[in-house]
């Protein structure tokens, strides 16, 4: 199959990258190895919203409907995706697994092979990876943990608290994941919570006075880091207040050099901050290991809870799929994103790949208008074919 175009995930990134590329008269054919739009959001938990208001969170030529509310669930923005989709009529080859991007074609032409699973190969002169940021769940090699005789699973396969209703559970991971499975298993009958906190997360409110936090970070998107951390920080740490006595101290560096550093996202507080100050969450010491029934954290504490629950973030996985490229970074992240191309891969795309406080929607829609553009102007040069404006 050769298209101008092709597009490797039906997620938000890669579905809004592909209808802008329609929009511009591109011929352009979505891949996805699942069976349905929007498989990730599928699989996340029960009571996951966006954390990102409704009305920043639109992708390009199709606004989310007032009726899913300011804070969009998981089930609304998967119906969302499934109406996306439709409205702008894409191609998408469910069931398919790509295996590999290479070169296609001699060197006085730049075209790409999507290598399939099945063998049914697309030929591509631009592609777009859009993979998803929450990829491949990441499981630290924690010691003893084959060992333990308690219950461990990653995040990834948590959904609700009704299994752990009446039990003792320890979740790991002091992110946006791991902060609200705490809260939805305090409130969802679990006996016991305690949340293992490695550093001391940055909180912010979801919203403050009615003003979502995303309004705040998008007017300070251009601030250098420490800039915006000197200007917002003080404001941060008023609203949120000292949460040291119960276990969360103040960490030494603001959210936005955090984020540009390490590339943490700060919590958006959903309801840890009063389940702590109630006391129906403990924050406890980092996981260490694992001995027998025991889990050992930090300062050699010792506890024996029922479940472990991991979550501890997600890989991108895009290694066995450009890496031989030389367009990843050491950390495995794209080297570049949006309407950028790397020198050594003309005309291959990413997006999806950030998780700017300003929203990964909002994001991913800036970058699907870029790269239309781009790819329109990149056919228009090479054989003056007319496209249509966006």
């Amino acid at each position: 199959m050769k298209r101008d175009a092709a597009v490797i995930g039906a997620g938000p990134g890669g579905l809004a990258a592909a209808a802008m590329l329609r929009r511009r008269g591109v011929d352009v054919v979505v891949v996805e190895r699942a069976d349905s739009v929007g498989a990730s959001w599928r699989g996340h938990y029960d009571r996951l919203h966006l954390h990102t208001v409704r009305w920043l969170s639109h992708l390009p030529g199709m606004k989310i409907p007032r009726s899913s509310g300011r804070w969009v669930s998981r089930d609304g923005v998967v119906d969302y995706l499934e109406r996306y989709a439709r409205h702008h009529r894409l191609e998408i080859r469910f069931g398919t697994e790509v295996r590999r991007v290479e070169r296609a074609g001699d060197s006085r032409e730049v075209r790409w092979r999507i290598v399939t699973a099945s063998g049914e190969d697309v030929e591509a002169e631009h592609v777009v990876v859009a993979t998803g940021y929450n990829h491949t769940p990441f499981m630290p090699d924690f010691p003893g943990k084959e060992d333990f005789e308690g219950e461990l699973l990653h995040a990834s396969r948590y959904r609700n608290a009704e299994p752990f209703r009446g039990r003792d559970v320890l979740v790991v991971g002091s992110g946006n994941t791991g902060a609200e499975i705490a809260v939805d298993l305090a409130e969802g009958g679990a006996e016991r919570v305690r949340l293992a906190v490695r550093t001391p997360p940055n909180i912010v409110l979801r919203d403050s006075g009615g003003v979502p936090s995303q309004v705040i970070a998008v007017a300070s998107r251009r601030m250098p880091p420490k800039v915006a951390d000197r200007v917002l920080g003080p404001v941060q740490r008023a609203m949120v207040g000292d949460l040291s006595r119960y276990g969360l101290p103040r960490p030494e560096r603001g959210a936005y050099t955090r984020l540009a550093e390490d590339d943490v996202v700060p919590i958006l507080d959903v309801g840890l901050i009063a389940a702590v100050k109630r006391e129906q969450v403990e924050v406890v010491g980092a996981l260490v290991g694992f001995e027998g029934s025991d889990v050992i954290l930090a300062g050699r504490e010792r506890i024996q809870p029922d479940v472990v629950i991991v979550a501890t973030g997600y890989g991108r996985g895009l290694e066995d799929l450009v890496g031989h490229l030389g367009v990843l970074a050491a950390n495995g992240r794209p080297l570049v994103h949006g309407p950028q191309m790397h020198p050594a891969a003309p005309n291959l795309y990413f997006t999806g790949y950030t998780n700017p406080i300003s929203g990964m929607f909002r994001e991913m829609a800036i970058d699907a208008r870029r790269i239309g553009r781009a790819v329109a102007r990149a056919m228009h040069a090479r054989n003056g074919r007319p496209h249509a404006a966006a």
